[in-house]
């Protein structure tokens, strides 16, 4: 008998798809906890994760992630959540210690056996972090869903955050775009194989040497490329900051057979609402083709990291990642004017 395929048991373009940020940005608005100076970071800065601090040297990074299959491979999958979920922390430059894993598992049409695969998948990665997995929480679902609450370490006067670039640094990008459209066409039956065996590579590669490599240099601010695409958490790194970003589309690098995808149609709905809700920040995207435009907001799992960081150290942590095997690229510079500005 064959396997299941792990898709059919996803409702990702429905419940299992990530809420906008026009969505989180109306509930969230209006709620206030009380202060407390050991709180750093909260959900109000838009940010990856957020920071409590404990003593004067030291400070939590706590994040959570979890999501509907996106593969069909039960193991490839839980590697995919683990360092999606991982590369938060990264993000906010901190150090990944726990994990408490969260499952939806619908066992009365699925196998035990596959859950399992799924959290040795996960706990791979988890321990190719040097991440300690404590324990978790599983409810029956109708679909499966599975990821991470993660916490990590970071000294209170040295993580990232990702709305305090400088204008003229230079954006450097660790991970080519296009899985969000990769993976809607092999949902539908329409992707080649090769290009799904490259998208899942990425997937499945850590943000762990990236953010270590990038701890050598002084970077100014620091997001990863998830669910809001390039130019969706390029703008909010640059939102209510009076400064822009210019974005070299040419430059971007891209996932075999993406543009192709994007081309015939295979777009995420997600990449859609990204771009209609960073449209009044835009310009330049009437230049630039419609297919272009749906790569740039297309939806990213386990995506690549964004840095802000001068032009000179940025050309040499280009050429660290480069030596170490990373398809990273320079895509683009901060400005003196808020805008999203889309060029060849």
């Amino acid at each position: 008998m064959d396997p299941p395929r792990l898709t059919q048991y996803s409702q990702y373009a429905g419940c299992g798809a990530k809420l906008g940020p026009c969505v989180l940005n109306k509930t969230l608005s209006g709620i206030r906890q009380a202060e407390n100076p050991a709180l750093l970071v909260d959900f109000h800065h838009a940010e990856d994760a957020g920071i409590y601090q404990i003593t004067d040297e030291l400070a939590i990074v706590q994040t959570v992630d979890f999501f509907p299959p996106i593969v069909d491979d039960p193991y490839t999958f839980g590697q995919i959540t683990a360092a999606n979920a991982l590369s938060d922390i990264y993000a906010m430059g901190g150090r990944p210690i726990t994990a408490l894993s969260l499952v939806c598992f619908p066992i009365d049409k699925l196998d035990a056996g596959v859950l399992g695969d799924i959290q040795r998948g996960g706990l791979s990665k988890l321990d190719e972090a040097g991440v300690m997995l404590l324990g978790g929480h599983s409810i029956k679902d109708a679909d499966v869903k599975y990821g991470f609450a993660v916490t990590g370490l970071v000294h209170p006067d040295k993580y990232l955050l990702n709305n305090t670039l400088r204008a003229g640094d230079a954006l450097l990008l660790t991970k080519p775009l296009g899985n969000g459209i990769i993976n809607t066409a092999l949902r539908v039956g329409k992707a080649e194989a090769a290009h799904v065996a490259a998208a899942t590579r990425l997937m499945v590669q850590l943000n762990k040497l990236p953010a270590e490599l990038a701890a050598k240099y002084t970077v100014h601010a620091c997001t990863d490329i998830t669910g809001f695409g390039l130019l969706g958490h390029l703008g909010e790194m640059i939102e209510g900051t009076g400064l822009g970003a210019r974005v070299r589309w040419r430059d971007v690098p891209l996932m075999p057979g993406t543009l192709d995808y994007a081309r015939d149609g295979f777009v995420p709905g997600g990449a859609r609402s990204n771009r209609d809700y960073r449209l009044q920040m835009m310009a330049g995207h009437d230049q630039i083709p419609p297919e272009v435009i749906d790569i740039l907001f297309d939806p990213q799992t386990s995506g690549g990291l964004l840095f802000a960081l001068s032009p000179d150290q940025a050309n040499e942590l280009l050429g660290d990642l480069t030596d170490a095997g990373f398809d990273a690229a320079l895509v683009g510079e901060v400005i003196e004017r808020e805008v999203l500005q889309i060029e060849q």
